[in-house]
């Protein structure tokens, strides 16, 4: 129906499925579609000369945290510019590496040795499995959840917070982010609230966007929070003086919630799968959220 309708105005050939896009390898089956980046990822380790290094099982070593040393031997910072713009493209299709790009981002201008070398882990990471993209099955349901979580305070160096949060569309994950927030919280009760916000605001575009596919999206979105207090603040119509202090524009928590956009419940720490996104997890954890986001290697031989 669409390729007539658009061959009723252009002069258009019909290519078949798509299979490769601007980098990314499409492959259909009964059970879903699977996106990933596999000759990208090659291309980025034969370009770092890293084709024959030892894998890492984790992108990031767990508590670990990127600092400014100005002591430490500068890096060049084209090179590292570089690598780092070919790693966010490479996002599209690898959330699991969203967290440590992100940290790594913010020393694009002034890049140390140290800097590189965990530049040079992803990659040694990415090696484990280059095939490893997004699958969204066929089976899914239509239905719209979403986890938001936040790392209070984990910048050594502004005391800002962490934003993370992951939506799925039944079991298929598409949208997440990982950013630093853009003011001090002066609690972990007010990181989380700001999280919240963030996931908010991208649900709220997301119905939009099903609406306009003429897709059913009238039931609420499921929301999860692992912070108590923070729920109590998106619950609460009644200013408090520990809250009232957060900007206006946050408090859209508490409007679309109201307004039935999504209902908001608790979860507890061990799954929020948003903590993928605001700290470096150690390998058991790291591998068991990797799984429930719906990340799989088509090339595993398992």
């Amino acid at each position: 129906m669409i390729k007539t309708f658009l061959n009723s105005s252009f002069q258009i050939r019909d290519l078949g499925d798509l299979k490769f896009f601007l980098g990314l390898e499409i492959s259909r089956s009964r059970e879903g579609i699977h996106i990933c980046q596999r000759k990208y990822a090659l291309d980025i380790l034969s370009d770092a000369g890293l084709l024959g290094a030892k894998p890492c099982n984790t992108p990031m070593i767990k508590d670990n945290k990127f600092l400014y040393n100005s002591k430490a031997q500068p890096h060049d910072s084209t090179s590292f510019r570089r690598i780092i713009g070919r790693l966010i493209y490479l996002t599209n299709t690898r959330p699991d590496i969203t967290f440590v790009v992100q940290q790594l981002c913010q020393f694009m201008q002034s890049p140390t040795e140290d800097h590189y070398m965990e530049a040079m882990r992803i990659l040694k990471y990415i090696k484990t499995a280059p095939a490893q993209g997004l699958f969204y099955s066929s089976a899914s349901r239509l239905q719209l959840r979403a986890f938001s979580d936040s790392d209070w305070a984990t910048c050594p160096k502004t005391r800002r917070s962490v934003t993370g949060f992951c939506i799925f569309l039944g079991s298929s994950l598409i949208s997440w982010r990982s950013k630093k927030q853009s003011t001090v919280s002066r609690s972990s009760s007010e990181a989380e609230y700001r999280a919240l916000a963030s996931t908010t605001c991208e649900i709220q575009w997301i119905t939009f966007l099903l609406q306009e596919l003429n897709m059913d999206c009238s039931a609420p979105t499921t929301l999860y929070c692992d912070n108590q207090s923070a729920r109590n603040i998106a619950s609460n119509p009644t200013f408090h003086e520990r809250t009232k202090h957060i900007e206006i524009d946050c408090h859209i928590v508490r409007d679309k919630l109201q307004a039935g956009l999504f209902k908001l419940l608790p979860i507890s720490s061990s799954n929020m799968l948003a903590d993928f996104f605001t700290k470096p997890l150690e390998p058991t954890t790291f591998n068991s959220i990797l799984n429930k986001l719906g990340i799989l290697n088509l090339h595993s031989p398992s």
